[in-house]
């Protein structure tokens, strides 16, 4: 935390060195600019801002970003400077705009006496405009953004019609991949299925600033879907594309406009956004048997309101719609004489037992066959049976083997950027013969708390670290569409 604390403000410390002349010109020692964090006490003063508010803001990691941009533009008003390019360059280009503003010949006036130019009132709009847009685009960018849970995935713990805010501080935001898209959308333009939102170039890397805590096990998470690096524009994430050419072949996927449209792909942070729970850490082992995770070969831990299938056998041939409705069951489906699947967390079945027209309730393991690692020759797993698999983590070798490099494949080729072949039983990466492989980033796993009704890592691998977003901060409205009903009992509850 100290770290993120001091960063940003180092950054604009060095920002301010490149000012000192401007410094000297306002009635203080040039050297000052050069002193970190001194510097930017000094340039409050100069612009006129000696107030406690701005040294707090100043100090309050992500949003001191908005508020160096506000006193390098002030900073320049300072100088004279009042064109509305001079006040971009000043705001977005400080480096660069200040070194060579300061080899002109600039006078110093005070803001306390100095009466500036009025503004006329298209570029008061403006002015007000462009900061509302650049003051929401960092906050959304850096510090918060909201989302709507659209799936039942994590049923019970997040629901289907919950809206989050999710914090993007809790682990370090990332800066965009892809810098220039349009403000406020994800990938796809609004009022448009398949407009982007975006342009693809320049792609930038990896790059994290420093967060409040780690990434802890257990946590829900909200991140970019690894496998929406391709999609279908008829299916979007409704079907990954490489389960679209799993089941009807790439060249019918590929060529076939009508039924599957165009194949569009996707930079990270322009990929569909979900949120499940973190299960397992990079290094971590993991094996799941008759549904029950065990981490490191200790049992995992159970969310409160995990849910499975539960078989209910009763004296009747169906459950009252107001009974389904008061156990907050959505998904229930009769399956033979006086027999239902309900997907409910293990103190509703119980509780289910209870009631008179009950007779049993049996929790179900499914035979599904999990898909990853798409290699049903030496992996034989389900969805409530498998493993063990190792997470694989940053730095670690492991030895690979044309028996277990579907295991890896993805890291090695979509996530790290290498190419793979296999010739004659042997493996080459990149053209060269290789028996191991070193990971060059860090890989999580991720489970949906409603585990017979969610995608997750079990049908398509790891999630890197690159992919993460944010930590889900707390819900500020819940729809219930199923109903027809808010769920007031949901406001500003802190998913766990």
């Amino acid at each position: 935390m100290l770290i993120t604390i001091l960063l940003l403000p180092l950054f604009f410390s060095l920002c301010a060195a490149f000012c000192h002349k401007f410094y000297e010109g306002a009635g203080y020692k040039s050297t000052d600019a050069f002193i970190p964090y001194y510097n930017l006490y000094i340039l409050a003063k100069i612009i006129g801002w000696n107030k406690w508010w701005c040294y707090v803001l100043l100090i309050f990691p992500y949003l001191n970003t908005f508020v160096a941009f506000l006193m390098f533009i002030e900073l320049a008003k300072c100088y004279n400077r009042f064109s509305f390019g001079e006040i971009v360059c000043a705001g977005f280009f400080p480096y660069v705009y200040f070194p060579v503003l300061g080899r002109k010949d600039v006078q110093y006036h005070d803001p306390k006496t100095t009466v500036r130019p009025p503004k006329g009132w298209v570029r008061d709009w403006l002015d007000a405009i462009l900061w509302a847009v650049l003051a929401a685009l960092i906050i959304r960018t850096f510090v918060f953004e909201a989302y709507t849970i659209p799936s039942s995935s994590m049923e019970g713990t997040l629901m289907t019609g919950d809206y989050l805010i999710v914090s993007k501080i809790g682990y370090g935001p990332r800066f965009p991949n892809t810098p220039l898209s349009f403000p406020f959308v994800h990938h796809t333009m609004p009022w448009s299925k398949t407009m982007k939102s975006y342009i693809e170039w320049p792609q930038l890397g990896y790059w994290r600033l420093p967060g409040f805590s780690s990434i802890k096990r257990n946590d829900p998470i909200v991140f970019n879907f690894p496998a929406g690096d391709t999609v279908s524009e008829a299916f979007q994430s409704n079907a990954t594309y490489y389960q679209l050419v799993r089941k009807y072949g790439r060249q019918l996927v590929d060529n076939d406009k009508v039924n599957f449209g165009r194949i569009i792909t996707r930079p990270v942070d322009k990929r569909e956004n979900y949120v499940k729970r973190l299960i397992a850490l990079p290094g971590d082992t993991l094996q799941i048997i008759d549904g029950i995770v065990y981490i490191n070969g200790e049992m995992g831990y159970q969310p409160p309101k995990m849910q499975f299938n539960y078989l209910v056998k009763t004296t009747g041939n169906s459950i009252n719609t107001k009974t389904l409705e008061k156990y907050d069951i959505y998904e229930a489906g009769k399956v033979g004489d006086n027999e239902f699947v309900l997907r409910t967390n293990a103190k509703t079945a119980e509780d289910f037992k209870k009631l008179p027209f009950v007779i049993d309730v049996q929790k179900l393991v499914l035979n599904e066959p999990a898909e990853f690692p798409y290699d049903t020759a030496h992996f034989k797993w389900t969805v409530d049976n498998y493993g063990p698999i190792v997470i694989p983590k940053e730095g670690v070798t492991v030895d690979i083997t044309p028996e277990n490099i579907a295991l890896y494949e993805r890291c090695i080729t979509a996530y790290e950027h290498n190419t793979l072949e296999i010739k004659d039983n042997k493996i080459f990466i990149n053209g060269k013969e290789s028996t191991e492989y070193t990971f060059g980033m860090d890989y999580y796993w991720m489970m949906g708390d409603n585990r017979h009704n969610s995608q997750d890592s079990r049908f398509w691998g790891y999630v890197p670290v690159d992919h993460i977003v944010g930590k889900p901060l707390f819900i500020w409205l819940s729809k219930d569409n199923t109903y027809g009903k808010i769920r007031w009992n949901r406001f500003l509850k802190f998913p766990k």
